[in-house]
């Protein structure tokens, strides 16, 4: 006799991609929300009176719930009430957050400056509470909807719309500002509550799929245990991966946040998109220029999602015309796209573009030919490269170059930490490992975030008065030589790791699914 299986509206490809969209557009929003300010330093320096150290420690207070455990008291959460009431708990948190910085910037909560900034910082410090909780939803949404299907390339997408939220926002604050910070802020704000909307759709089909399964698998995961913690940290391998982790992204993160400063003041890149640079869309120049990333974000898709099952000589045909497409519109745009590399923002954007395609390549290439600790250090050296370039020299060409470097190291080492995590940590103790990891790193991005801003006032301290005239520009040149510091750490943190695993032997360096030397 044969047993019927009994279908669910997740065995339904067009449900799944659809829930697929309704919680990746959470990440869309935060990561919009959390990089958008790096597009706006210069208009709010001569609108809102802000320092660079100021701009610092407004972005960099954004960590400071998560540097005290607020992450691992999500987890907690996560773990006994599951993904629909975190999901709104800390996605409320997100949008209050952006609410509170909306209203500052408008002068409701106050007129004077300091404020001003002191609401600003408070609703960062809300959204931060909930941004790398909000996060973990999702990744714990899409393995639920995804797993037993195509779950490699629904994360790689997922955390694509992430990557999408950052380039765009960097890239359109001061079009959308329009000489008012307020108006960007407004419109990130809106974007994060518009989302928290969407998961409340994306609610009705999870209660529904659960009372298909008849069982509501919503809690009952492993809980947070302290305990784990002493085992995680006397791991030599796990302790040299979560300072690495620390490093990398404290190389990384904060740079974005004043690359396109940077970019205008040292490099004299264009404050303002000329006229010429416009991609207009119905009559609209920012929806034009905003169709651009989508573009990209599209072929980026594209190029991921080669079937896998079909024989060589397709799947090459497949990529050629996909190729061919690309290569065409982007001939069809290079006019404005020369404008754009002469733009601080749009340039600085792509940054996260590129992360976009190159992290699923690398992701894949970790899986199949394995050398995740080695390719940590190659990672690690561009990073230095990318920051020499960006800090001692004075040539535009390197500087592109350094930029380029940056873009695929940041695709690099997070394909091949990632993944090593999950070897060196048993699955029951991955939530905590993952936990204590954003911790860690939380630390290294707030004061990053927070010191380049003040160093840069310090080290521009004769001459802020001009500056803020417009009579003089920033000297980037010792922040960002900084940032080549973390990345030398990361070289002899990646060694360790090497090492250790050669001891320990976890098969760093094997491909996905070999066994262990």
């Amino acid at each position: 006799m044969t047993e019927t299986v009994k279908k669910t509206i997740k065995d339904s490809a067009a449900m799944r991609w659809l829930v697929l969209i309704l919680i990746s557009s959470l990440l869309f929003s935060t990561y919009w929300f959390q990089d958008f300010y790096g597009g706006l330093k210069s208009l709010m320096e001569s609108e809102l009176g802000f320092t660079s150290e100021e701009f610092g420690r407004m972005i960099g207070l954004t960590t400071i719930a998560n540097m005290f455990g607020m992450i691992i008291i999500g987890g907690i959460i996560l773990d006994k009430w599951g993904v629909r009431l975190a999901g709104l708990m800390f996605g409320g948190l997100a949008v209050l957050g952006g609410v509170i910085s909306a209203l500052a910037t408008e002068g409701i909560l106050g007129d004077s400056h300091s404020s001003m900034l002191g609401w600003m910082i408070f609703g960062r410090i809300l959204f931060g509470s909930g941004l790398e909780v909000v996060c973990v939803v999702v990744n714990r949404t899409v393995v639920k909807w995804f797993k037993g299907y195509e779950l490699a390339l629904a994360m790689a997408i997922s955390m694509g719309f992430g990557r999408l939220g950052s380039a765009m926002g960097i890239a359109l604050s001061g079009d959308i500002a329009g000489g008012h910070v307020s108006t960007a802020v407004s419109l990130a704000a809106t974007i994060i509550g518009i989302t928290i909307l969407l998961f409340v759709v994306y609610l009705f089909f999870d209660v529904k799929l659960a009372k298909q399964l008849k069982s509501d698998d919503e809690a009952g995961g492993d809980e947070f245990k302290f305990s784990d913690l002493l085992k995680l940290i006397t791991n030599k391998s796990f302790l040299f991966i979560a300072l690495l982790c620390l490093t990398f992204y404290a190389a990384v993160f904060p740079f974005i946040q004043y690359a396109p400063d940077l970019l205008i003041n040292k490099f004299n890149f264009t404050k303002e998109l000329a006229e010429q640079g416009n991609i207009v869309l119905f009559g609209n120049a920012t929806l034009g220029n905003a169709s651009v990333y989508i573009m990209f974000f599209i072929f980026a898709i594209l190029f991921s999602v080669v079937p896998g099952k079909i024989e060589k000589s397709k799947r090459v045909f497949f990529l050629a015309v996909v190729f061919i497409a690309f290569v065409a519109y982007i001939y069809s745009i290079q006019s404005q796209l020369q404008v754009w590399f002469n733009n601080g923002q749009k340039t600085a954007s792509l940054i996260p573009v590129g992360t976009i395609l190159f992290t699923p390549i690398f992701g894949n290439y970790v899986d199949r030919k394995g050398k995740a600790a080695s390719l940590m250090i190659l990672g690690a050296s561009l990073l230095i490269f990318a920051h020499l370039s960006l800090s001692i020299f004075n040539n535009v060409y390197l500087a592109y170059l350094g930029l380029l470097s940056l873009g695929i190291a940041f695709s690099l080492v997070p394909a091949a930490m990632w993944p090593s995590v999950a070897k060196i940590v048993p699955e029951s103790r991955l939530g905590t490992a993952y936990a204590s990891m954003f911790t860690i790193q939380n630390w290294g991005l707030g004061l990053f975030f927070w010191g380049i801003g003040a160093l840069l006032d310090f080290v521009n301290k004769d001459n802020l008065d001009a500056i803020r005239e417009g009579n003089a520009n920033y000297d980037y040149t010792i922040p960002i030589f900084i940032l080549v510091i973390c990345g030398v750490v990361s070289i002899f943190l990646a060694f360790k790791l090497k090492q250790a695993d050669l001891k320990q032997k976890y098969g760093l360096e094997l491909p996905s699914g070999s066994s262990k030397e």
